[in-house]
């Protein structure tokens, strides 16, 4: 039995794929700060996993929790589009002090492989849609707060590749595309747009307002099928390669709130907004080399979509 960690595994794809490696019979271990409060996440199987509270910026803390594990799934991470921009110092010190201090951990412990996430944030300005992994990575303007994120993901890219090599620890690095699901938090789009129709129809209003022109595009990945990805590339993925993992259905934001309308059961009109610098008008992954090793996203858009809203709405009966 291969023995894991997880950092940030109480977050909303760690905690999920906490549970999906406990039913393929990993014996998992999870270090988490809960600085969002969202240890409840794994209440319900917090009797068969280990959990190491603590920050990922103190080496002693990650030493801890890396002993005696195989596998390292470096999840930790400072998420959300506004958070880029209100604590960009923070997302750089949690991304960068958290890669070196898992890696570091991972070397004295003897690991067998360290999977890194990195993120779709790394390609700014793609020259070609679909995406694929040999794409370049460009940080645009490193006076903009919001490439805080993106370069941290960056640099732990560029860790695992180099800095580990210096050891006999695998690294593999997987791209996320736009994750969604139900208890995603409140940072992301889709969340957002929940949010804004629930209150829209309290209201008996239709004008709904977005960032952007509503022609940006995307492509979003329903966080079950994400997880399975993030298994595969770990068990057969080759040591210095990077994956993706998303879907390539790519659709508009106009088109977003449509979907996301119909699963809330109200129509809205929607007025174009602001764009913020730094934003990425298409984004959508070449799924090619994961597909060949078997994966093949099962949830649609608009099935993953209703059990999100649905999830969201509930929470904002309840309060």
């Amino acid at each position: 039995m291969k023995k894991v960690l997880v950092t940030g595994g109480a977050g909303f794809i760690g905690s999920s794929l906490v549970k999906k490696l406990l039913l393929q019979g990993y014996s998992v271990r999870v270090i988490d700060d809960y600085s969002r409060g969202i240890s409840y996440r794994l209440k319900d199987i917090q009797n068969d996993i280990e959990i190491v509270p603590g920050d990922v910026r103190d080496y002693e803390t990650v030493l801890k929790a890396t002993s005696n594990i195989d596998y390292v799934y470096h999840l930790a991470a400072i998420n959300g589009t506004e958070n880029f921009y209100k604590k960009a110092s923070k997302v750089l010190e949690v991304g960068v002090k958290g890669v070196l201090n898992t890696m570091d951990a991972s070397i004295a412990c003897n690991c067998e492989k360290y999977i890194f996430a990195s993120s779709a944030e790394v390609y700014q300005e793609p020259t070609s849609i679909p995406t694929n992994e040999t794409e370049r990575l460009i940080i645009p303007d490193v006076l903009n707060a919001r490439y805080s994120y993106s370069s941290s993901k960056l640099i732990g890219e560029m860790l695992s590749f180099h800095y580990l090599s210096k050891s006999e620890v695998k690294p593999i690095v997987f791209r996320p595309h736009n994750i969604y699901g139900p208890d995603m938090g409140n940072e992301h789009v889709i969340p957002q747009l929940c949010k804004k129709i629930l209150l829209l129809k309290k209201k008996k209003r239709a004008i709904l307002e977005i960032q952007g022109t509503g022609q940006e595009t995307r492509a979003f990945c329903f966080v079950d099928d994400a997880v399975d990805g993030i298994i595969l590339v770990s068990e057969k993925g080759i040591s210095r390669n990077v994956y993706h993992i998303g879907t390539q259905e790519e659709i508009t934001i106009n088109k977003l709130v449509e979907y996301v309308s119909e699963s809330l059961s109200y129509k809205t009109d929607i007025k174009k907004g602001s764009v913020f610098a730094g934003s990425t008008p298409k984004r959508c992954p070449d799924i090619s080399k994961i597909k060949k090793m078997g994966y093949k996203p099962k949830v649609s858009l608009k099935e993953g979509l209703v059990k999100t809203c649905q999830w969201y709405e509930a929470k904002d009966s309840n309060g």
